[in-house]
């Protein structure tokens, strides 16, 4: 009798119920609606946006996270920079070194040229214009840079590691992040404080049928569009008023804002530009949106 295939050792392949029980490789899982982000929530906190502030990419912040967020990177930045300072003082230093080491190594080859003892010039240390001076700090460039192209990576010291740039300091300022992100986003771009647009949502009121910006406290009161009454949801695609702050679905928006370019709510004029798309996590819908997460895991070496 045979064994059943979860018990089955003895196969040259793995089994599905096998290789689901392995911690190598990369582990894939479907999202369900339970593990998505609500449209009105904060991307930072995960709960309902409070204040609710969005960037110039649609992305949605509670304004005491989004500010919080901001000065901590400043924060950051004000310390690269200083690091970046470091680096560049040691620089200077290592390149006065080098020049004095040059400058010794050139009068101790003139007092063993004096003394007869100096050694036979090596061919390609310097070209025929070059001076000694300049000849011996490039030979000593030349050494170094040798010294640095020898050196292995090694995965054990940290300034030895495959990523850690042997090549010197960075060359300019640009080379370190100086501008504060996006990390609502996938990659992340850039964001200003000046930059971040307030929202209003109109929700949903039973005493009115126009609905009301201040009913949101209620748990209840869910956020509809103020045209077409319709409750707003990650399955519906949503668009905000940069001028006045208001969202509206995406139908009344291509049917009644773009060709009047004004808002339904307030009558702001508006540009193509102060329109922006709000972001959502998931559509709604199995096939769309962010519907799977990995995790990547060792590879299988057996």
């Amino acid at each position: 009798m045979t064994k059943h295939s979860k018990n089955n050792t003895a196969s040259s392949i793995f089994s599905y119920a096998e290789y689901k029980k392995l911690d190598y490789g990369t582990k894939k899982q479907r999202l369900g609606n339970e593990s998505m982000r609500r449209f009105d929530s904060c991307a930072l906190c995960l709960a309902s946006a409070r204040e609710p502030l969005a960037c110039n990419e649609g992305h949605l912040f509670c304004k005491e996270c989004a500010y919080t967020d901001l000065l901590t990177q400043k924060k950051d930045i004000k310390q690269q920079k200083a690091k970046l300072e470091k680096m560049k003082r040691e620089a200077e230093e290592e390149k006065e070194r080098a020049k004095q080491a040059a400058r010794e190594r050139v009068l101790l080859e003139f007092e063993r040229g004096q003394l007869g003892l100096a050694a036979t010039a090596t061919t390609g240390t310097t070209s025929a214009g070059e001076s000694s001076k300049e000849g011996a700090l490039r030979q000593i460039e030349r050494e170094q840079a040798e010294a640095l192209r020898n050196k292995l990576p090694d995965f054990w010291l940290p300034s030895l590691t495959p990523t850690y740039s042997s090549s010197g300091p960075p060359r300019a300022i640009t080379d370190v992040k100086l501008q504060t992100t996006c990390r609502g986003g996938s990659p992340a771009h850039p964001i200003a404080m000046k930059n971040l647009t307030p929202v209003k949502f109109i929700y949903y009121s039973k005493t009115s049928s126009s609905g009301s910006e201040t009913a949101g406290k209620d748990e209840e009161s869910k956020p509809m569009c103020p045209s077409c009454k319709k409750i707003l949801s990650n399955s519906m695609l949503m668009f905000l008023m940069k001028p006045c702050a208001h969202v509206v679905c995406k139908t009344c928006t291509e049917s009644l804002v773009r060709p009047s370019k004004q808002c339904i709510v307030c009558d702001s004029k508006l540009s193509e530009s102060d329109v922006i798309e709000l972001k959502r996590e998931g559509t709604g819908f199995a096939g769309g949106g962010m519907a799977e997460s990995s995790r990547t895991g060792i590879a299988f070496q057996g």
